[in-house]
């Protein structure tokens, strides 16, 4: 493929000029010898490409990186086999395979109730339940979540009620873009300061009233610390989408959601690809 030596690519939010193409180039000439991911990490360095946190955005610079070896720009170093394992695949990829038993039926108001509380997953262990519960429970499965996320229990006393994932938010949504009002650019600036509540489960048997919207509202003036702490910077926006066809939705709106309208069903994918699901709200 011909080079295009005045060409601008685009990562993400990250405008990578001529001149930015060019020290990569060089870059890579330069030190043959590094890996990839030793080259990733130092071009994010290098380029002050960072997350809101401080960390290198690694995961989008090594997309550009294989964009621009795809072009012709460059030829990355070829990919080195972990020693250590040979073959071996990360398990934290694939769907938890834990056994648990369900939490025993409670049925009590929410004033009968020790307090309620969310506790972040702590260690793999308890990642591993988490991910078997909502695999076994809720109606979307689980899904490893990508770059940002918070696992949460919730918790009463000995009991264990539900679980609750935050992570990344969509990447485009009308409703939602134009009721915060920002263009293309600044949503791809600023859409880590947005988190999506992909997962949400109150286990079977547990009938409290009132619950889901308590557990909501306690969500939200938690978060921020917590995100806070672990990620090293504020979230100020909560989403989420509910199927209109199954659920109404009626916990969020009580927790004091605001409905913003219906997405249209087409999904962002990979070139070539398409897939069609009925609108959510």
């Amino acid at each position: 493929m011909q080079r295009q030596d005045n060409a601008t690519w685009w990562q993400g939010d990250r405008e990578i000029g001529s001149d930015d193409v060019a020290y990569i180039r060089t870059f890579v000439k330069r030190f043959p010898g590094l890996s990839r991911t030793e080259l990733t990490f130092t071009v994010c360095e290098h380029l002050d490409w960072l997350t809101p946190a401080g960390r290198p955005k690694f995961e989008a610079c090594a997309k550009l990186l294989a964009r621009l070896e795809t072009a012709g720009e460059q030829h990355l170093p070829a990919l080195r086999e972990d020693k250590r394992h040979p073959g071996r695949r990360s398990c934290a990829a694939q769907p938890a395979r834990t056994r648990t038993e369900r939490s025993a039926p409670l049925v009590r108001s929410l004033a009968q109730l020790d307090a309620v509380r969310l506790r972040l997953v702590s260690d793999t262990e308890e990642e591993h339940l988490w991910n078997a519960q909502v695999e076994r429970d809720h109606p979307l499965g689980y899904k490893k979540p990508f770059v940002y996320w918070a696992r949460y229990f919730i918790e009463s006393g000995e009991y264990q009620l539900g679980c609750i994932l935050l992570g990344g938010a969509a990447k485009a949504l009308s409703a939602r873009d134009q009721w915060i009002g920002w263009n293309d650019r600044q949503r791809l600036a600023n859409l880590p300061w947005v988190l999506n509540n992909s997962r949400y489960l109150i286990f079977p048997g547990i009938e409290v009233a009132n619950l889901a919207s308590h557990v909501l509202g306690q969500l939200a003036r938690q978060v921020g610390d917590d995100w806070q702490s672990r990620w090293g910077y504020r979230p100020v926006l909560l989403e989420t989408f509910v199927d209109p066809t199954r659920f109404r939705g009626t916990c969020y709106r009580a927790a004091g959601w605001t409905l913003l309208g219906r997405t249209t069903g087409d999904g962002l994918v990979r070139p070539g690809k398409h897939y069609q699901t009925s609108g959510l709200e």
